[in-house]
């Protein structure tokens, strides 16, 4: 919440910042005319047989308001609002923001009287103060309400769609274009505003939201179906018919409220033709470059990453440690007994060196022969800890609809993780591994003990390391189609894995 806020002061400050720009403006740079900026309410200073005063009566009372909705947002939105009320320090907090509408109301009301003080020429001096103060109190609870309205759509946002956009990385998607051209609208708008060119700022108005509207649909939803060919070129049709005549019916509708007939007609055709000729082809033409672009880096990611983690895998599983490890249990198995235990182990050894050299390299491969493969890894495993009554190793492998196919050594950090971090021979220790399916998931367990290591054992840091292969691996192959769940405790570690194989 405080990266939130700190970009709300951001964004604040950079809209008063250009309100400011959008008030001093003409008097900055239209020194010939001074007062053409506030012309109309020198008219009316004029007609009540007052002197009036640009700066005084126009300009002075449109800062203060500005400075004062900015500084009454910034005061409550970072200050009073986090370190009192969501602090349910409840008395403090209302103690506060009734001090900070009062003295909104009271400077408001000032600049009320020095704006609206042509009044003064038909009105008793009390008569107009109580006009001021209405006009101010009812800016005062259009303030509160309008801040209300703000904190509870962020509220709702953050509670039922902030996880989803982040997983979707929303704001990561907001391509240049569209700020450049938000930008732009938004500059231009000023710019007619001090000029005076009412006219020319309703058709920008409507027309720039239009084109900004129109080209996010077409970019993000429109198009990307069509250039994946799930979508031919009458249902394209379709719907871009269907999106033309939604907002031009829209924008009539809209620009009839705030401009004239025959300026209603030169808005629309504007309309009509920017977004044939210019926002159709445009979001066209980006969306497929950005779609080609995105795959090519998707398909470059997928090979890379396949190659450094089958390789980090294989540095992992057939290293020294391991090798020593099975072959000294094999050994010590062999001076025990006879020979079947060691050529069962043997032959799991050999199974699995068979599976790294061979499936390793594949895309994907049959569920049965992961499977396959963990159950040997947990075998070996078995032969050089069953000589501990405190270790307990247990599988639950039910292959009742299995038949899926799945990237190779997928399953298999999860376990040896739990052989490195929740194994100890001094210490009470359990592994449980689970996988089942469905026809159309893989649900996948993995839960053991945890035992402290010492600082300096190689193994400390490589639980993270191992997972966030994983994590990359699964962002990769199944976007959108994995749910990884790990919850840990000083003494237990899960993990939960369900892949949508379709």
């Amino acid at each position: 919440m405080h990266t939130i806020r700190k970009a709300e002061l951001w964004l604040a400050s950079g809209l008063y910042l250009m309100v400011l720009f959008a008030v001093l403006y003409p008097t900055l740079f239209h020194e010939a005319e001074p007062f053409a900026y506030g012309y109309h309410v020198e008219r009316l200073f004029e007609d009540n047989n007052m002197a009036f005063d640009n700066f005084t009566h126009f300009i002075m009372p449109k800062l203060l308001i500005a400075t004062l909705v900015y500084l009454v947002f910034v005061s409550v939105n970072q200050w009073i609002v986090p370190g009192f009320m969501e602090q349910r320090r409840y008395l403090a907090g209302i103690l506060l923001l009734a001090a900070v509408a009062l003295v909104f109301f009271t400077f408001t009301m000032v600049a009320y009287s020095y704006r609206f003080g042509y009044m003064l020429g038909y009105k008793t001096a009390g008569d107009f103060h109580y006009w001021c103060a209405g006009r101010a109190f009812v800016a005062t609870i259009v303030m509160a309400a309008a801040y209300v309205i703000y904190y509870g759509a962020k509220y709702l946002y953050f509670r039922f769609l902030h996880a989803q956009f982040t997983e979707w990385q929303v704001w990561k998607k907001i391509t240049v274009e569209i700020i450049l051209m938000l930008a732009a609208w938004v500059i231009w708008l000023v710019m007619l505003t001090q000029d005076n060119r009412y006219a020319a700022f309703k058709a920008v108005f409507w027309t720039g939201l239009n084109y900004l509207v129109v080209y996010i649909l077409l970019y993000y939803f429109i198009f990307p179906p069509f250039h994946r060919k799930e979508q031919r070129w009458p249902i394209l049709w379709r719907n871009l018919l269907l999106i033309m005549i939604f907002f031009c019916g829209l924008s009539t509708i809209l620009i009839g409220f705030t401009t004239r007939i025959h300026e209603m007609g030169i808005v629309l055709t504007i309309t009509i033709f920017g977004e044939i000729l210019f926002v159709l082809p445009l979001a066209f033409i980006l969306s497929k470059t950005r779609m080609k672009q995105k795959n090519e880096v998707l398909n470059l990611e997928k090979a890379l990453g396949r190659s450094s983690a089958n390789l980090d895998f294989l540095r992992s599983q057939i290293n020294p440690h391991f090798l020593f490890n099975a072959l000294n249990t094999l050994y010590g198995t062999a001076l025990e007994e006879n020979a079947l235990r060691t050529s069962e182990g043997v032959q799991k050894l050999g199974d699995m060196m068979r599976f790294m050299l061979h499936e390793n390299h594949q895309e994907k491969i049959e569920l049965s022969k992961e499977v396959g493969y963990l159950q040997n890894y947990i075998s070996l495993q078995r032969l050089r800890t069953q000589a501990s009554p405190d270790i307990k190793i247990e599988v639950n492998i039910r292959e009742e609809h299995c038949d899926h196919f799945i990237a190779p050594m997928l399953l298999i950090p999860f376990v040896e993780n739990a052989f490195k971090h929740g194994i100890s021979l001094r210490s009470r220790s359990w592994i449980v591994v689970s996988l089942s399916c469905n026809e159309r998931h893989i649900y996948f367990d993995a839960y053991n003990s945890v035992h402290p290591k010492p600082d300096n054992d190689p193994e400390k840091a490589s639980l993270g390391i191992g997972l966030n292969n994983v994590r990359r691996r699964l962002a990769l192959l199944y976007p959108g189609k994995h749910e990884l769940s790990i919850r840990e405790t000083n003494t237990e570690f899960f993990v939960h894995l369900t892949i949508d194989t379709q």
